[in-house]
């Protein structure tokens, strides 16, 4: 199990960010995009990282 201790966005984002990463052909900056439609504020740096 992965530890999301002092993750700045709750578990389920950052599991749906990188499967969207991993399963289609999409930047970082489209993720920031696709993730500010939803609600949620995040830069394309954080993703990186």
């Amino acid at each position: 199990m992965i530890d999301f201790k002092g993750s700045q966005f709750k578990r389920d984002i950052i599991l749906w960010d990188i499967r969207w990463y991993v399963a289609y052909p999409i930047s970082h900056r489209h993720l920031e995009e696709m993730m500010q439609k939803r609600g949620v504020t995040v830069d394309h740096s954080s993703l990186n990282r």
